[in-house]
């Protein structure tokens, strides 16, 4: 018989969060555990192997999302839990640390525990907390396969950052990479197992095939909790807000930032603030991350000569700038004090963080500190209190996710009346574009589309080649005019129908873009044309915009021979090219001379909003 029968683990989870008065957020936990554990969970066969996905805001909380659902899961009978982290020995002693103290009636297992493991022989249910390395993985691989209880149980694995080590990065190889060949083999040495993967940046995810066993079977999106600060405060749809400035612009950036980040530093220490964080992100390269350290090392050297003079200045402009919402803005004189103070004790900290140069949690927790890195300031790694970030890296072939998960300004911890991003004009509205994909993605799961479609400007690309099969994954390119060299029509009478209020006459017609939806679901395609792929296109922008519009052009009798160059007019393909913004859906009704069948088909001809590329997975054969 396994563990007291009588415990209930969601809500002894969630009690325990309420208890440290946490209440909005034991709140939120038990209303994603509930509507994942009723809608995906309870109808678990535990006879399959089935995949789904967490999808939250980049440092909004998915931890504690996690293990309510974990919790959940167990009450409705799962016993054994892996829960995968990034291959940081850090991060993976943080969340075993985690686990075991606000997980309650669990065994709990770290990588060397197999003893302890095998020992509970389920009875009570079991979380081993794993890294995403290669021989840790192939280690608990063969434990499992060793272990016989496992043959008769399903497991439940939580892959945090699912999308950044698990997916196979040899797929157009043909061969499969270690982590994935080995979480594969941790899978299929259950009886059963249930698949969770969760991230903020889910674009390599959607990417997959369903065949590959990678892709989702559902979709779960959390909304993140009132005080979090995320991609539409800092990249609003309209307009640059006030807590972002270009660098472009500013004639001594690393001066501007050390004194700003002085006067926040100050400001958050008087008003029983324990820490105020100030992030460099300028590169990967580690010569730059010296350079910079020097160049602020500089600059405090400069505010401490002209304390009195330039730097008072300084400070007084940028006090007036600031307007703290989380504590009572301190005179000046008495912030100015604290400035000169945190100046002249040097206790102002430069730390550098990269593959040379580790530094510890503890010291950036408090005081005030300039943090200077590349990838390491990436996934996993949060920054209390971080304030003023200084983001000038930049790609020749900028991916989606990476860039997002750089985004470490996003949280719950910061005030939004002094937040500061320094960034170039060019990577804001980079940064810009990746959030309205984000938004766009949302807004698919939260109306229940299933094919969920990543859209981005050309030369932005949603993640790294290597994990998108290259039969399977398909472009289209905003701009172009896509028409089937075959097609054919279920019924030329209802396209009639449809068409008939528009007259040829009219160069062309603003129409909802469900009517064009409408009138493309009586074509059917000839295998050139991916009219599934243009419907999911249409599904995603009305997902955005529920009454989202189109352009419409209807030519009849068109004597056009079949299989011939372009099938438009140049003067029809130059008055659809002028709407940029807009799907144009070009009818033509040819008379049937030229072959087609000697019918007088209707073709289309379709163009998505330019200067965008559209990211498709075409299932089935090879």
């Amino acid at each position: 018989m396994r563990g007291d029968i009588y415990m209930q683990y969601l809500k002894t989870y969630l009690d325990r969060i309420t208890d440290r008065g946490n209440i909005k957020l034991a709140e939120s936990i038990s209303k994603t555990s509930e509507e994942v554990g009723n809608r995906y969970i309870k109808n678990f066969s535990f006879s399959t192997h089935e995949i789904g996905l967490l999808f939250g805001n980049v440092q909004s909380g998915k931890t504690g999302q996690m293990f309510g659902i974990m919790c959940k899961a167990a009450d409705l009978g799962f016993p054994v839990f892996v829960l995968l982290t990034t291959d940081n020995i850090v991060l993976q002693q943080q969340t075993l640390s985690r686990v075991k103290s606000d997980l309650e009636g669990f065994c709990i297992c770290g990588e060397t525990d197999a003893g302890l493991f095998a020992e509970n022989s389920l009875i009570q249910p079991a979380i081993i907390v794993l890294k995403k390395n290669v021989r840790v993985l192939k280690l608990w691989a063969n434990i499992f396969n060793s272990t016989g209880f496992m043959k008769g149980n399903p497991l439940f694995i939580i892959d945090d950052e699912a999308d950044a080590a698990s997916l196979n990065t040899l797929v157009n190889k043909d061969r499969q990479s270690s982590i994935n060949k080995y979480l594969d083999a941790i899978k299929k040495a259950s009886s059963s197992s249930l698949y969770l993967q969760v991230t903020g940046t889910p674009q390599a995810v959607f990417l997959q095939t369903v065949v590959s066993g990678w892709h989702p079977y559902f979709t779960y999106y959390f909304q993140p909790g009132d005080a979090y600060l995320g991609g539409d405060f800092f990249f609003p749809i309209e307009g640059k807000p006030s807590c972002v400035s270009y660098v472009d612009t500013l004639s001594r950036p690393t001066r501007e930032v050390v004194i700003r980040h002085i006067v926040v530093s100050s400001q958050i220490l008087l008003s029983n603030g324990k820490v105020s964080n100030c992030l460099f992100h300028p590169s990967v390269r580690v010569f730059v991350h010296e350079k910079v350290a020097y160049e602020i090392k500089k600059e405090i050297n400069w505010c401490i000569e002209n304390i009195n003079g330039d730097f008072k200045a300084g400070i007084a402009r940028l006090y007036d700038a600031i307007t703290p919402s989380k504590s009572e803005k301190v005179e000046f004189s008495v912030l100015f004090d604290k400035a000169k103070e945190l100046l002249l004790s040097g206790s102002i900290k430069i730390l550098i963080m990269n593959g040379k140069n580790h530094i510890e949690n503890s010291e950036y927790e408090s005081g005030c500190n300039f943090v200077i890195g590349g990838n390491t300031l990436g996934r996993g790694v949060t920054f209390p209190s971080l304030q003023t970030i200084y983001y000038t890296r930049t790609s020749k072939k900028p991916q989606a996710d990476t860039m997002w998960q750089h985004s470490r300004m996003f949280g719950y911890d910061r005030d939004p009346g002094m937040m500061m991003v320094y960034i170039e004009e060019n990577l804001y509205k980079l940064f810009a574009d990746i959030n309205s994909t984000n938004n766009s993605i949302i807004a698919q799961v939260e109306h229940g589309i299933d094919a969920v479609k990543i859209y981005y400007p050309n030369g932005l690309n949603p993640t790294r080649k290597n994990i998108l099969d290259n039969d399977h994954v398909e472009i289209l390119s905003g701009g172009t005019n896509y028409y089937p060299f075959y097609p054919d029509n279920d019924s030329i009478e209802d396209i009639n129908k449809i068409l008939e209020p528009f007259a040829d006459t009219e160069p062309y017609y603003q129409v909802s873009l469900r009517l064009l939806k409408d009138i493309l679901s009586h074509i059917i395609p000839s295998p050139d044309f991916k009219l599934d792929a243009f419907l999911s296109v249409i599904d995603t922008i009305l997902a955005e915009q529920p009454t989202g519009q189109g352009i419409l052009l209807v030519r009849r009798n068109r004597n056009i021979a079949q299989g011939t160059g372009a099938l438009l007019s140049p003067n029809d393909w130059h008055l659809g090219g002028s709407f940029t913004d807009k799907v144009v859906l070009t009818m033509y009704q040819v008379t049937g001379t030229k072959g087609w069948d000697e019918k007088q088909l209707w073709i289309p001809n379709i163009k998505l909003p330019n200067d965008t590329m559209y990211y498709d997975v075409i299932e089935g054969n090879d």
